[in-house]
């Protein structure tokens, strides 16, 4: 596989979408079960949009939603129909990073439309950076799910509280930054050194992950980022959902030891505590467009998303 690379052009923002528009929703990743489907259908339908369910959307093949070429399918079914103006993944779980070669990133650039999901979608986050399009961190589903509507009519979303009572809060520090938001699951940022060619200068990185190998995985992840020069020139650091770690220590370290020491080194404003990522009703916010965060106020602002 050819390492992806930024493009030279300018791509114009997602239109912000209309009553009626056509929102497709895919699985690039592992399988969804019926009813979760039907209850994602609804939501998309109560908003006043069209759902498209992919033809492979509930397909299995073990862990994931069907074959990588029935999967990528669907992806590129939706990014060349002119009447799709959003994609939702319906989960995340394992297999969106088989796909980046296969994304039809031409259709991508020429018809701009978001995606929206998180966790294993990430890797599809960072197809979509490196095109130039903004993205949708979060998803439809839980108490919030609204903010995704709201972000695909082209509104501003509230700010992003920190919660000082959320594990990983005490990881704040102090001072503002700006630039484009970026990020999103630790591990799947790393597993994209030396595939994807991310530019992350000037850039405010959004973080989250989830304990399956202890601090282990955490150290090394960072690490690797750091020594790949791929953080270099970020200018602050938004730190969402550490799930599974708020009861784990090993040899007397927590996550949040493993986080200072690392982040520590970036010499930037690092705001924590957000209620970003894998929690039961997670807030969405764009990614690419610009932001502004204030670790003294604990406040993420971010701008819209469509044109």
């Amino acid at each position: 596989m050819s390492r992806l690379a930024q493009p030279r052009s300018t791509v114009p923002r997602p239109r912000r979408l209309e009553p009626d528009d056509v929102i497709a929703l895919v699985s690039p990743a592992s399988w969804s079960d019926e009813p979760w489907v039907a209850q994602s259908v609804a939501t998309v339908e109560s908003w006043g949009f069209r759902a498209r369910v992919g033809h492979h959307a509930t397909d299995r093949l073990g862990y994931l939603a069907g074959g990588d070429r029935e999967r990528a399918a669907d992806l590129n079914a939706a990014l060349r129909d002119p009447e799709v103006r959003a994609i939702v993944c319906l989960r995340g779980g394992c297999g969106s990073f088989r796909l980046l070669a296969d994304v039809d990133t031409d259709a991508l650039r020429a018809d701009p439309k978001p995606v929206i999901g998180f966790s294993d979608i990430t890797a599809l986050h960072q197809v979509w950076h490196l095109a130039g399009v903004p993205s949708v961190h979060g998803a439809v589903a839980g108490a919030r799910a609204g903010t995704v509507r709201r972000l695909l009519i082209g509104e501003r979303a509230d700010p992003v509280r920190s919660d000082s009572g959320r594990f990983g809060a005490e990881l704040t520090t102090g001072g503002t930054a700006s630039g484009a938001l970026f990020g999103g699951n630790l591990e799947m940022l790393a597993r994209g050194v030396g595939v994807v060619d991310n530019d992350l200068a000037g850039h405010v990185l959004l973080l989250e992950t989830h304990r399956e190998v202890g601090l282990g995985m955490v150290d090394r992840a960072l690490t690797q980022l750091l020594m790949s020069g791929a953080l270099d020139g970020i200018t602050g650091v938004a730190v969402g959902a550490l799930e599974g770690f708020e009861d784990y220590e090993d040899r007397e370290w927590t996550v949040l030891d493993v986080l200072r020491d690392r982040l520590g080194s970036l010499g930037v404003p690092v705001l924590a505590g957000l209620p970003l990522g894998h929690l039961e009703n997670p807030v969405s916010v764009p990614l690419g467009v610009e932001c502004e965060l204030d670790a003294d106020a604990g406040t993420l602002t971010v701008a819209p998303l469509a044109a």
